[in-house]
């Protein structure tokens, strides 16, 4: 092994290095500027944990939230590393016995909020700490087209003229290449080197189904996974609270998180989720950035998200230890609505543009008969090379097509005949209720009602053909002109598809319930003997005040429960043990498999 590769072992306790880690690493070591883009679970914070330790002086990484900084240095101390952070929830006399240790050189790693950073006194401080390195991580805060815009990162670029000679690295996990641009001029990279991973997510299994009772469709979902973590989104404050007495009502103990919480209950709900007190979080999207929790078995979105990227982000919150997860959207094109009329509410029309452009894309994948997988891939520029990816809900069961030809002219109809009279175009709504023969004021000032297509689609409802339009904006009948007032127009397909008459087949809409994804990568093993090292690993986290995955990841205890290691060294192939935890938890944990091994048989594996 060379020195980082030995350095992985002992520390973190893993074997090989995870894809683009260890050039990103590298890169780093040799003094350059770097930007990385790994997805969630791919191992962001390992590329400047380890070159910490290998580098003399101070790496101070940037952090966003509290909870984060807290969870990573927990994990650090936990493998023996000197870290520590400085935030706002520590007493004074914790804070300077802190900034003693910092003066006197005793961490190599300091976490801090941006704006922290800023503080006049602060100019000093990071002077004198041989800083040697420095880390932004969730880079895509910086960009206003990011989907967690927070204008403090902007100021970051100014500790690049403070520490000039100080390599910089810049880790985000969703970007777009807008965004990417964004994150590079901002923060004054200089000649950075450009490291992107593939955004697959390949043991996250994706689902959309069409929402309906939604209480009703999560109790179903979470008592078929009695044992197993997830978190649910909600829209609002209200839902996510309402979400978690109905679930706690029903024997399923949740939790809510937002922030109309107080500080302190805040806290105290997010502590009992890491520790496993409780194992489901009912959340607005104000939990979960950066929060470490490897063991998140599903995430379920109770309302339409705003953007893909947040999507991605939240969905990718499940699964981080490389085990089976499942993603499932509850969708509602009247969460779109709601969404539409908080965008018409902003003050500005750029972020209106933005905002509106995210949500037609989210509506587009939520509704798209096509791979989710690809779907996802293909906004972020990747493309995925299998056609069916075997683990999403339009894949394991495509949608049937049908015969579509008489609806779509209608509706192609309908829009020519509103450009040819008027000159200007409509949105989809008022062309819908042309066709279902709705008397509004607009519908008569305008002479709609006059139009040969008026009344032509009572046949349908409102939905179905809302559902029809959208289905031929996908296919490229029709475009969705961007700005304010979106309205329809014909494209030249289907200006041609309505001249020749020629046969359109729809997607049919999703339709419930789907069968469960399978969980692919799953690791077979003795799954009483896991319940109780999950039982064990739970007493070790608990006398040590850390949530349980600080202790050990459910790969290494699944690991374990299928090789049935009896003496500790034999525990270090086991991902995630490195030296000082073998140490630590070594004896307790294959004391617990001896004593099993008493009782219980060996189950055989086969590969």
């Amino acid at each position: 092994m060379d020195a980082l590769q030995k350095k992985l072992k002992k520390i973190f306790g893993y074997d090989a290095f995870r894809p683009l880690q260890r050039e990103i690493i590298e890169t780093s070591l040799d003094g350059r500027d770097v930007f990385a883009l790994l997805p969630t679970g791919g191992g962001k914070s390992l590329c400047f944990q380890l070159p910490a330790l290998l580098r003399k002086g101070l790496t101070v990484v940037v952090s966003p939230l509290i909870a984060l900084m807290k969870d990573q240095v927990d994990q650090l101390e936990a493998a023996g590393v000197a870290a520590t952070f400085l935030n706002s929830s520590l007493k004074v006399a914790e804070a300077k016995s802190r900034l003693r240790g910092l003066h006197e050189g005793k961490y190599q790693l300091l976490y801090a909020a941006p704006e922290r950073l800023m503080l006049d006194n602060w100019r000093d401080n990071l002077l004198a700490w041989n800083v040697s390195a420095l880390a932004i991580d969730e880079a895509h805060c910086i960009s206003e087209w990011g989907h967690d815009f927070r204008p403090e990162y902007r100021q970051i670029s100014r500790l690049r003229e403070l520490l000039p000679d100080v390599p910089v690295m810049a880790l985000t996990a969703t970007a777009t290449e807008r965004v990417r641009e964004d994150i590079v001029r901002h923060l004054k990279l200089r000649e950075p080197v450009v490291f992107v991973a593939s955004f697959n997510r390949p043991n996250l299994s994706y689902r959309v189904l069409p929402k309906d009772q939604p209480v009703k469709q999560i109790t179903e979902f979470v008592r078929r996974r009695p044992l197993e973590s997830g978190i649910v989104y909600c829209a609002t404050r209200a839902a996510a609270d309402r979400l978690a007495e109905s679930l706690s009502d029903r024997g399923f103990p949740a939790l809510p998180y937002h922030a109309g919480l107080a500080a302190g209950q805040r806290a105290l709900n997010q502590e009992f989720f890491l520790r496993d007190e409780t194992r489901i979080m009912c959340a607005t999207i104000a939990f979960g950035m950066g929060i470490n929790k490897p063991n998140v078995r599903w995430v379920i979105h109770h309302d339409l998200p705003k953007n893909i990227e947040g999507y991605y982000q939240e969905t990718g919150r499940a699964g981080r230890d490389g085990l089976p997860a499942d993603c499932l959207l509850l969708f509602s094109p009247g969460d779109a609505a709601k969404q539409t009329h908080f965008i018409d509410e902003m003050s500005s029309q750029k972020e209106q543009q933005i905002a509106r452009e995210q949500l037609r894309l989210m509506m587009h994948y939520s509704e798209c008969a096509s791979c989710r997988r690809r779907e996802l891939l293909l906004y972020f520029g990747e493309d995925h090379p299998a056609p069916n990816c075997e683990s999403c809900d339009n894949c394991l069961e495509p949608r049937e097509s049908y015969n579509a030809t008489t609806p779509a002219q209608k509706l192609l109809s309908c829009v020519y005949r509103v450009r040819e009279g008027a000159r200007f175009g409509v949105g989809l709504n008022h062309l819908i209720e042309i066709l279902t023969g709705a008397a509004t004021e607009k519908i008569r000032r305008w002479g709609h009602d006059r139009l040969t297509t008026y009344g032509i689609g009572k046949d349908l409802s409102r939905p179905e053909w809302a559902a029809i339009g959208r289905e031929l904006i996908r296919m490229g009948f029709l475009a969705q002109e961007r700005g304010e007032f979106p309205t329809i127009a014909l494209t030249d397909e289907g200006l041609e598809a309505l001249r020749s008459r020629r046969m359109i087949m729809l997607s049919k809409p999703m339709s419930k319930p789907k069968p469960k994804a399978p969980r692919a990568g799953e690791i077979a093993c003795d799954e009483t003997l896991f319940d109780r090292l999950r039982k064990l690993r739970k007493r070790l986290a608990d006398e040590r005040g850390v949530p349980a995955y600080v202790v050990l990841g459910d790969a290494a205890l699944r690991q374990m429960a299928r090789a049935y290691p009896r003496q500790p060294d034999a525990l270090r192939g086991i991902t995630g043990i490195g030296e000082k935890k073998l140490a630590e938890f070594g004896a307790a944990f294959v004391s617990e498999i001896a004593a099993y091994l008493e009782t219980y048989p060996k189950i055989l594996f086969r590969d």
